[in-house]
């Protein structure tokens, strides 16, 4: 009897063990299945702080949402609202009262990838011409980005009201310099190019001084100078100031040239502020219309050159075209 149970102990012994790595197998498959499920729903997170991102907002301010909350007076005090979030005013607590904008992204889901595109964007630039970025808050949902406050707000109000026909053409000539040199800057003096696809009036923030910087970095684009042709995947920015070619794939490759297009359109709006008539087909004024074909119209008539100034009207032209 003692020799059959000592036959028994290393049978049981060797069933103990096959149990016990089966199980161990069992958890390890589970484990490694739930990892790649979690990977599947987001792709794009690893992605998204890539090295590049974290070195370019690691030295910037982050605020809690709590604070940024208290910094606003529970955001009371709202300067616009845009299709990425709503631009409230507020101050800042470290004693020297400072005024600031933020802008609450709104449906905050995901992997945030437009929110950390446009804190790093506008963390690596540093121009008269762009709007300096201040901080940024990032908690789950919650994400804000906080931004030097521009008191006249945007260019598009001077364009919309009748204020436009009291301005000098000086003034508006100093506006369209102003985002020249800031686009100019964004495109050959940064480190990696950066092409903003939005540009257009309410992108473009006035200070005191109405000197205008471009801001707004949520469709931008980082690249190196050496690449002429730009990689998209699907069209980016405002109907009535998009490039041709971003629009259809047809029409040639995107590069920074799109933005060049844009800027364009805006000379166009500015130069024409003063005529109400022009103003009324401006991109602004009607989102629906994709290219100005009555300017073409205007030139058939020989009209265009009594509406814009000589030299601005040349300019433009010469952006649409490039």
């Amino acid at each position: 009897m003692e020799r059959l149970e000592d036959d028994k102990s290393p049978l049981k012994l060797k069933v103990i063990l096959g149990i016990s790595t089966a199980a161990l197998l069992v958890m390890i498959i589970i484990v490694a299945a739930s990892t790649v499920v979690v990977r599947a729903k987001n792709p794009r997170r690893k992605s998204d702080w890539n090295g590049e991102n974290i070195e370019a907002i690691v030295m910037l301010k982050r605020y809690s949402y709590a604070k940024v909350k208290k910094m606003t007076n529970s955001f009371a005090h709202v300067l616009g609202k845009g299709g990425f979030g709503t631009v409230y005013k507020g101050k800042l607590l470290d004693g020297s009262g400072t005024d600031f904008a933020v802008k609450i992204l709104k449906d905050s889901k995901g992997s945030g990838e437009e929110f950390i595109n446009e804190v790093a964007s506008m963390s690596r630039t540093s121009h008269v011409n762009i709007v300096s970025l201040l901080g940024f808050c990032y908690e789950g949902s919650k994400r804000a980005i906080i931004y030097e406050f521009m008191p006249n707000g945007s260019l598009d109000k001077y364009i919309s009201e009748n204020m436009s026909t009291k301005m000098e053409w000086e003034t508006l000539y100093n506006i369209a310099v102003g985002v020249a040199r800031g686009l100019e800057y964004l495109h050959n003096r940064c480190v990696s190019r950066i092409v903003h696809f939005d540009i257009k009036p309410q992108n473009i923030l006035m200070d005191q001084d109405l000197c205008p910087k471009i801001a707004d970095f949520g469709l931008a684009k980082l690249c190196k100078k050496k690449e002429s042709i730009i990689s998209m995947l699907n069209a980016r920015g405002t109907i009535g100031y998009i490039a041709p070619e971003v629009f259809s794939k047809s029409l040639g490759g995107v590069s920074y040239k799109s933005d060049v297009y844009s800027f364009g359109m805006v000379v166009l709006e500015i130069v024409g502020a003063k005529n109400r008539e022009m103003l009324e087909k401006s991109g602004s004024n009607n989102s629906s219309m994709y290219f100005p074909d009555w300017i073409y119209k205007d030139l058939e008539r020989e009209e265009t050159m009594k509406i814009f100034g000589d030299e601005m009207c040349l300019i433009q032209k010469w952006c649409l075209c490039w």
